[in-house]
């Protein structure tokens, strides 16, 4: 039933594809002898006249995109219904649907299909029976065309009417010299040249927006309003008394957490005193669900002896692996039993627990690389109790001098919106006494292929990627090592690599989405749900898809070599190569030695100075004149001025002049040796303008070709002289020779 059904619409599309007339109607070769040569027209006073034949219903030459627009509409509109029919279905029954589907398939092209391809060929033989040899065959072949014959040459093919009383012999026209060849080669070697381009630019563009497409529908339009109001909520800037950004001390620490955190994770009455309905879960804000619960983890230290116990007998040095703190210990961070009675989220907050407990992994601050593991409060129960179990470890200085950083990570779920958000607000406690504070919202949307054509676009993209590996596969063959001295083949792989990087990523994701799922599912939310490794893979995901994007902007420069700036920019570069090599290693050996200079004088005096990057980004900077002097100049009232002046006098003076000088003579000499191909560009725009009829060639057009072609074969004497000479000789070379013979033979011969 369903081949009877889609018979119809297949002998449709067929039909219409036959239909379709071609777009020469005659052959190229003899369109570009009629453009060469007039005169080989055959005049229609002196063609016989031809009967008339009933022609059928044809359609002109661009119907043929409609034809394979058609086709695709009815593929995709049959894979939309494929997919929303299985989406429909469970499991079973789409594992059963698509068994049927595949078996229909298979059947129909082994079985169905051959018998139906027979049944329709012995019924258009027995009752459609139109040769239409003729008429095809005198679209192409003129038969009143005189063809030319050399002498040793004999046309053996007879006419269908031909007259008793016609001759025989054949007017004899010239052939084709050598210049009007090789005028014909190039037209038709610039025309393959040219669809080449064309079907160059319809790939690449048609890839380059696929990624476009796949890379900005993985990001959320709202991520930044969502961060921007949890980055004001949380850390509360405006506050002066309990502003996250400021916190110095562990006292004003503990001020932020008990008066403004812990409020903010429950939601609390509205503001004409009515109770919040509805909002079990929510945080104060009313629009952002808490999944599970908020942790607050504590990574400790251990008591170490000091080196010189004559100042101070116990030392706390910074955090490492090797000196975490992981006993167990009791509420005051003793190892005696108490007596007083505390609640179990208190006694658990001196217990040690370990990353694979906690569902944590290592994360990289500021001043450190810490581990998943520590000692963890749980922000659970109503706010009251929240709030005295913070006054209560508050008491029992559970964060003390042995503490190096404090955790608190919570996992949020905007449903307006339909985006998680993975909150992490760290606090670092140096040995220096200082705290340092660092935020981190990260929002992540899971619902992958949310539309049909994200689906689309990504079936479409895996395709176009291995029909890239394939190309640069045969190149490399070919080419070996010479493919990877060229910029553009990099640029590539580039974009190969990190195309089958994203979708290995990609599934990795979706793994990890799988697992947290499943894992919700089992405690309906009730539990800390951990988004870090999550998060990990979304940003490894985002970094390889941006860098897709990156490198398919880049080639967008090689599709625009035609251009004559682009060219020129391109050669710039190609011949400036080697001297910025060579000026990059001069310049990198001198500004690490004012890394150093700078970084050993200023070190306890400039925040910019405090650490190698720092300098580095300062440096950068004052290069780019982005810098406020005051600060170096009160540093030090000598250093400070004669290190700046010494820097801007070797870097921004002699280095960027060396580096502009370099640009400055790669661009005249490029621009002295630019050649002018833009031959096939002007081939292409006039091929369009007479395609899309916008332009037609009038007769003295026709006449300036081929005065160009009679000019090609004219030469100068003066070049063509020593030719003639080395003739001239190797003709007296011969005579002479000729007459040593002779004389030679008739000594032999006794004259």
């Amino acid at each position: 039933m369903v081949e009877l059904f889609t018979l119809i619409p297949s002998l449709l599309i067929v039909q219409f594809f036959r239909r379709i007339r071609p777009r020469r109607q005659i052959a190229p070769i003899r369109e570009a002898l009629y453009k060469m040569k007039p005169s080989r027209k055959t005049s229609s006073t002196n063609a016989p006249a031809i009967k008339k034949k009933k022609s059928s219903i044809t359609f002109p030459w661009w119907c043929l995109f409609i034809a394979y627009g058609l086709s695709m509409i009815i593929i995709v509109i049959s894979i939309f219904f494929i997919i929303v029919r299985g989406i429909e279905f469970g499991d079973v029954k789409t594992q059963q649907w698509l068994t049927s589907v595949l078996t229909g398939f298979f059947s129909s092209v082994i079985f169905t299909q051959p018998i139906k391809i027979i049944c329709l060929a012995i019924f258009f033989i027995c009752f459609c029976r139109n040769s239409k040899d003729d008429k095809e065959t005198s679209e192409y072949i003129n038969e009143d065309d005189e063809f030319s014959l050399s002498n040793d040459e004999e046309y053996l093919h007879s006419l269908e009417y031909r007259s008793l009383f016609s001759s025989e012999s054949r007017q004899s026209i010239s052939r084709l010299n050598e210049n009007e060849v090789a005028y014909a080669r190039d037209q038709r070697l610039k025309e393959i040249q040219m669809w080449a381009i064309i079907r160059e630019y319809l790939i690449y563009f048609t890839f380059a927006i696929l990624v476009f497409v796949i890379t900005y529908s993985n990001r959320e339009q709202h991520s930044f309003y969502q961060v921007n109001h949890l980055r004001a909520y949380f850390l509360n800037q405006r506050q002066t008394t309990a502003d996250y950004t400021k916190i110095n001390t562990i006292d004003e620490y503990w001020c932020w957490l008990e008066n403004s955190f812990v409020s903010n994770i429950r939601a609390q009455q509205w503001y004409n005193g009515d109770i919040p309905q509805y909002l079990n879960g929510y945080i104060n804000d009313k629009s952002s669900r808490l999944i599970g619960w908020a942790t607050m983890r504590q990574l400790r230290i251990k008591s170490e002896l000091c080196p010189d116990q004559r100042v101070i007998s116990i030392c706390e040095d910074s955090y490492s692996f090797v000196n975490e703190e992981t006993e167990l210990f009791q509420p005051g961070w003793t190892t005696n039993a108490t007596t007083e009675e505390f609640s179990s989220s208190v006694i658990k907050a001196f217990n040690y627990s370990t990353s694979d407990e906690l569902d944590t992994y290592t994360y990289v601050g500021d001043f450190g690389t810490y581990r998943g593991g520590g000692y963890v409060y749980e922000f659970r129960g109503r706010l009251s109790d929240m709030k005295t179990n913070l006054s209560t470890l508050h008491q029992l200085e559970w964060i003390d001098e042995k503490t190096r950083a404090v955790f608190i990570q919570l996992t949020l779920y905007n449903p307006s919106v339909q985006l998680l958000t993975a909150v992490t607000l760290l606090a670092e406690f140096l040995p220096t006494g200082g705290v340092y504070t660092t935020a981190r919202f990260e929002p992540i949307n899971f619902y992958t292929f949310t539309s049909i054509l994200q689906l689309v676009c990504t079936i479409f993209y895996i395709f176009f990627i291995i029909y890239f590996m394939i190309i640069e596969i045969r190149l490399i063959f070919e080419l070996r090592l010479k493919y990877f001295y060229q910029f553009w083949s990099l640029i590539q792989l580039g974009i190969i690599g990190c195309s089958l990087g994203s979708i290995g990523v990609y599934f990795w994701r979706f793994q990890e989405t799988n697992r947290l799922s499943e894992l919700f599912e089992q405690t309906n939310g009730y539990i800390y749900i951990n988004l870090q490794l999550a998060v990990y893979v979304n940003d490894i995901l985002t970094f390889l898809l941006g860098y897709c994007c990156f490198f398919s902007m880049i080639k967008c420069l090689h599709l625009l070599r035609f251009n004559q700036q682009i060219s020129l920019f391109a050669k710039t570069l190609k011949y400036c190569a080697k001297a910025l090599i060579s000026f990059s290693i001069m310049f990198a050996i001198v500004f690490i030695s004012f890394i150093s200079l700078f970084y050993l004088l200023f070190v306890s005096k400039l925040s910019s100075c405090s650490s190698l990057l720092t300098t580095a980004q300062m440096l950068f900077e004052m290069t780019l004149m982005k810098f406020d002097v005051s600060q170096i100049m009160g540093a030090d009232a000598f250093l400070g001025p004669f290190c700046f002046a010494l820097f801007m006098f070797l870097v921004v003076f002699v280095c960027l002049s060396m580096f502009l000088s370099i640009i400055n003579d790669s661009f005249r000499h490029a621009k002295g040796n630019q050649e002018q191909d833009q031959i096939i560009l002007s081939f292409m725009l006039k091929k369009f303008l007479r395609w899309t009829g916008l332009k037609r060639l009038n007769q003295s057009e026709i006449q300036e070709e081929r005065d160009c072609r009679m000019r090609s074969q004219y030469f100068d004497p003066v070049e063509n002289f020593p030719y003639k000479i080395d003739q001239l000789l190797e003709a007296l070379n011969r005579i002479y020779i000729a007459q040593k013979i002779d004389l030679a033979r008739l000594e032999k011969a006794g004259f």
